[in-house]
């Protein structure tokens, strides 16, 4: 596996992400993030870019839109092996993600509150969360893509033991976690809707 040189990192829940982060530090991986994932990195003291900067595009919507541009999802699908995807990514100036660390918004903690209401659970279905995910999923073969904090500490020990990567048979195992994440997350979200009928 080619070295991981640039990650995506947006997560509600940021335990341990101080941890994964200065070990992508120390390996001169660019940190792309967003929100509060941003700040916390930065004061854990991690040079971060803001997506809007990498993109070009700021975040809208009262944050409805943020990683939804094609220079994240193209850096993200690109097959690093298939030289038509190189040349549009060249073309269209996208450079490759790596890395994508993501966890999403707590759809089902948000609606098992009492007095929780439609409009706020709705405002509580991350999308642009399982898009990312679902991309650096399918792309696995060239995309580590982490949803658990609990597998932060198999990654860095990867990256150490290989000079900054990890290996593919990790990515693809981190994978299959996403696909079922996403079922279960819509699933959830299904069920929940499925009351108001």
């Amino acid at each position: 596996m080619p070295k991981i040189q640039r990650a995506l990192i947006s997560v509600t829940d940021k335990s341990g992400i101080d941890g994964l982060g200065k070990t992508l530090a120390e390996f001169g991986v660019e940190i792309l993030s967003t929100g509060g994932t941003a700040k916390a990195l930065a004061q854990a003291g991690i040079a971060i870019r803001e997506v809007s900067d990498f993109t070009g595009f700021p975040e809208m919507l009262d944050g409805r839109v943020k990683t939804l541009h094609p220079k994240v999802h193209g850096g993200i699908l690109g097959i690093r092996s298939n030289p038509e995807h190189v040349r549009a990514m060249n073309e269209q100036g996208i450079v490759p993600i790596d890395m994508v660390v993501v966890n999403l918004y707590a759809f089902e903690k948000t609606v098992a509150r009492p007095g929780c209401t439609l409009p706020e659970a709705i405002e509580n279905i991350d999308i642009g969360g399982p898009a990312l995910l679902r991309a650096a999923a399918k792309n696995y073969p060239f995309v580590t893509v982490i949803t658990d904090p609990a597998d932060y500490d198999l990654v860095i020990k990867e990256m150490h033991a290989t000079g900054g990567s990890v290996t593919e048979a990790t990515n693809f195992r981190l994978a299959a976690k996403v696909f079922k994440l996403t079922h279960e997350y819509d699933g959830a979200i299904g069920r929940y809707l499925d009351t108001f009928k």
